[in-house]
């Protein structure tokens, strides 16, 4: 399980978020490009689908945070990993994508008030 490993966690919650979130961020999106119409209620097709993507990207974000501060790095000297500096990018990275994706998985909550 290769995608579970390294950028692939994160790149897998992103994912999940945005499927997450499509129900509402598309026709948001429409409207603030002024396009509207009756025919964006029916743009919720994925809404009974959302609880899954949730729960996807709260597991891969749990993932990815288990291999940044739970397990064990093994690391041969001399190679990218074994620097401090790589590990703490990775970390700084990791909180600016899972605020990101809090952010997004939030989008539902708040898009009834702008329209």
């Amino acid at each position: 399980m290769a995608i579970l490993t390294g950028k692939g966690t994160l790149i897998a919650s992103i994912l999940a978020a945005l499927g997450a979130s499509v129900c509402c961020v598309g026709p948001l999106v429409l409207l603030a490009l002024g396009i509207g119409g009756a025919w964006i209620g029916n743009l919720t097709a994925m809404e009974p689908y959302r609880p899954i993507f949730i729960a996807l990207t709260l597991l891969f974000l749990s993932l990815a945070f288990r291999r940044l501060y739970l397990a064990p790095q093994v690391c041969v000297p001399g190679t990218l990993c074994a620097d401090a500096s790589t590990l703490r990018r990775q970390r700084i990275t990791f909180w600016i994508v899972v605020a990101l994706l809090l952010g997004l998985l939030s989008i539902p909550l708040f898009a009834p008030l702008f329209y």
